[in-house]
């Protein structure tokens, strides 16, 4: 079936729910004692966030598929229906939520360094996909830490086949470079090449092709997937088409408190942008945006009314 001709307008996203615990601390931490922090515990995930800034951006049917354990099913599914997102939460009954603690040096342009407990987020298997799933749906996002796991990357590789068989695009963000380097460059490739738009960093771009300069790799990129996004922090994002020469599109200016969520912003504001028929150039610009907001906030989710966080 020719790819994109699906009529949906809803964005599905498949990806890990997790409870972040954010602490900002100012400068190095001190080995063997006590480091002051400012310390938060927020919802989060990659695949979460980004179907709550897909909301925030105006997309008027955002849905997410995730697993989570019975300790946080609750408040993380008021969460994300108060975000203007419809969850289905697969709720595991032996894995607890997972969990990511932030470790944010407010010295160091807000950088964030990430522990990881996956838990529950990354045991979605196959059986808890439906192709109904798909109904009504225009685009599927896919979070890279869904190729982390045997099972969560079985369930992606069902939902990309699912998606192609009813001409949806299917889009993905590499998530880790430090998970990517453990999967596998040619992994992670192989899987992409079924892709339509690939979203990574400046560091994924680069692993991924072995080129150090990102507007290279994005090109080479595109070689392979037919849109490439590369999102390079207080830079910009570069578009690449089809081997065609990156267009950088300007970051707003900002002042980062806590960039955990960032990217996840930029994507969310791009797809929404892209499902309301801009052109990547423009949707880019409309994630760079979203991307400044995201950083003078703490946490990865968008602000809700009487949200000062």
């Amino acid at each position: 079936m020719d790819r994109g001709v699906n009529a949906g307008r809803a964005l599905l996203v498949v990806g890990d729910v997790v409870t972040d615990v954010v602490a900002r601390h100012r400068g190095p931490l001190a080995a063997g004692t006590d480091t002051a922090a400012a310390i938060r515990t927020v919802p989060g995930g990659a695949g979460a966030n980004v179907a709550c800034w897909a909301a925030r951006a105006g997309c008027p049917d955002v849905r997410l598929l995730g697993r989570v354990g019975t300790d946080a099913v609750a408040w993380h599914e008021r969460e994300l229906v108060a975000a203007g997102v419809r969850p289905r939460l697969v709720v595991d009954p032996e894995a607890a939520t997972g969990t990511v603690l932030c470790l944010v040096d407010t010295r160091a342009a807000a950088e964030r360094t990430f522990l990881t407990d996956s838990g529950a987020s990354l045991r979605l298997d196959p059986a808890d996909w439906s192709d109904a799933l798909l109904d009504g749906v225009g685009r599927l996002h896919l979070s890279g830490y869904l190729l982390f796991t045997e099972s969560s990357r079985a369930l992606a590789e069902t939902a990309l086949a699912a998606a192609r068989a009813r001409g949806v695009p299917v889009s993905m963000d590499p998530a880790s470079a430090g998970f990517l380097s453990e999967l596998g460059v040619d992994r992670f490739l192989a899987f992409a090449r079924g892709l339509d738009v690939l979203l990574p960093s400046r560091d994924e771009a680069c692993l991924l092709t072995g080129l150090p300069d990102p507007a290279d790799a994005a090109v080479k990129l595109s070689r392979l997937v037919p849109l490439v996004v590369a999102k390079i922090g207080a830079d910009g994002a570069l578009v690449a088409r089809s081997g065609t020469a990156a267009v950088r599109v300007p970051a707003l200016p900002a002042a980062p408190r806590d960039t955990t969520g960032a990217g996840d912003a930029f994507t969310g504001a791009f797809l929404a942008a892209l499902l309301a028929g801009a052109q990547p150039e423009e949707a880019a610009a409309r994630g760079c945006r979203a991307g400044a907001e995201a950083v003078g906030r703490i946490g990865g989710r968008p602000p809700r009314r009487g949200d000062t966080r």
